[in-house]
């Protein structure tokens, strides 16, 4: 887990090399019938939505300390979906802070283009718009906006 007021590269590139363990520590953590629907495709992040939204009322609830690993866990996994559908690698900007996601670990370069997506943006966005299919939509309109992008129309693509 990041602390956004102590990142360092350092911290960042630990975060990294802890991604598996920890998304494997995530998903034990559900009861079976969920886990053996986690399986980083699109469809998977319905049901994870679903539990999250089940889970809290509201973003300020998310903030609290002792939520900040089941957050972490959260944005490991939706950001492991959206770069194993899109492509792109795991960064952050420690440099610039006046970066929107400043300090916060991000995917950049989606689908080989200069697209980024902020994963822990994504899950604290989804419990406040409350919608159930908010991170399969976007991933889908980053993908529709991918094929606009190379000329492919989204029927080439069904």
């Amino acid at each position: 887990m990041l602390i956004h007021n102590k990142v360092s590269r350092d911290h960042f590139e630990c975060w990294l090399i802890e991604m598996d363990d920890a998304l494997d520590s995530f998903i034990a953590s559900f009861p079976e019938s969920i886990r053996q629907g986690l399986n980083f495709s699109v469809e998977s992040l319905d049901s994870l939505e679903e539990w999250l939204l089940n889970r809290y009322d509201n973003l300020s609830e998310t903030k609290v300390k002792e939520e900040a690993m089941i957050i972490d866990g959260l944005a490991r996994y939706v950001g492991e979906t959206f770069r194993k559908a899109l492509g792109g690698k795991w960064t952050i900007e420690l440099d610039n802070p006046v970066y929107a996601y400043y300090r916060i670990p991000t995917l950049a370069g989606l689908g080989g283009r200069n697209l980024v997506a902020c994963p822990a943006a994504l899950v604290t966005t989804a419990v406040d718009r409350r919608r159930g299919d908010f991170w399969r939509t976007v991933l889908t309109n980053y993908k529709n906006r991918l094929d606009i992008i190379s000329g492919r129309s989204a029927q080439q693509n069904i």
